[in-house]
């Protein structure tokens, strides 16, 4: 049986403690939640109108430059910020249970750093397809989904890593991070990634395509999820920091068997 890379982490570590930078990240959000709470309605406009992601910001034909305040760093900035950002203490609860459960095993993995680009990556990446389908419009977009859906994106490359590397154990799934991911393709043929895939996608067209009784809110920026998911699934290789061995090959073997 393969061992597993040795990694310089306590291999023993709880399941359920939580890595430093989800809580940092957590806390951030709930603190904005609480301030955007507490502010007058006009202060609340302006902090949207500086950090939410709004698409006529990008359209001169809808918007003079200047209206918005921040000018062209607000147009960098809010592709990112408008993650920190939510509709109510449901939607930011919502996403805080998303991301511990999707990217705690993902800050294990990556480390402080990389999660932190991965998640500045994969909330642009959201913000750009949201852009590319909602031009020139004026509601603000705002929520950590897109970069949630990237964490899930993430844990679906190496969540069944381990299955050929060692001897299945109870806390295998903990154990995952630590073992190297196979390449996309293989991923892709698991038929485990298949089904949650095709779920996942599933759930979030229903939002854009709407669903019976009342089930869906069509203001969810459902291809702002899209964008994160894609862009996580595809650049995970680029954050990843556990590294392909030359043992890769008996693992597709296994795998494909």
């Amino acid at each position: 049986m393969l061992e597993p890379p040795r990694l310089a982490r306590d291999r023993r570590e709880p399941i359920l403690n939580v890595p430093a930078v989800i809580t940092v990240l957590a806390a951030v959000m709930l603190l904005i939640q609480a301030v955007r709470d507490f502010v007058d309605p006009d202060t609340g406009v302006e902090i949207l109108a500086l950090f939410a992601f709004i698409p006529a910001r990008f359209d001169p034909s809808v918007l003079a430059e200047g209206v918005l305040p921040g000018g062209v760093a607000a147009d960098v900035w809010t592709f990112v910020t408008y993650a920190f950002l939510h509709g109510g203490w449901s939607h930011v609860g919502l996403n805080l249970l998303w991301m511990l459960a999707f990217g705690t095993p993902v800050a294990r993995r990556f480390g402080t750093v990389r999660f932190l680009l991965f998640f500045a990556v994969t909330a642009a990446a959201g913000a750009g397809l949201h852009l590319l389908t909602h031009e020139g419009e004026l509601v603000p977009m705002i929520g950590a989904s897109a970069a949630v859906s990237g964490f899930m994106a993430a844990a679906l490359r190496f969540m069944f890593a381990h299955e050929g590397y060692a001897a299945w154990r109870p806390d295998m799934m903990e154990q995952a991070v630590h073992y190297p991911a196979a390449p996309l393709m293989v991923v892709l043929r698991d038929r485990r990634v298949i089904g949650f895939v095709a779920v996942w996608f599933a759930i979030n067209l229903a939002f854009g395509l709407g669903a019976p009784a009342g089930l869906v809110d069509g203001s969810v920026a459902w291809q702002a999820h899209i964008g994160g998911f894609i862009v996580g699934l595809l650049l995970f290789p680029l954050f990843d920091p556990v590294g392909r061995t030359p043992d890769d090959r008996l693992y597709s073997r296994q795998r494909n068997s």
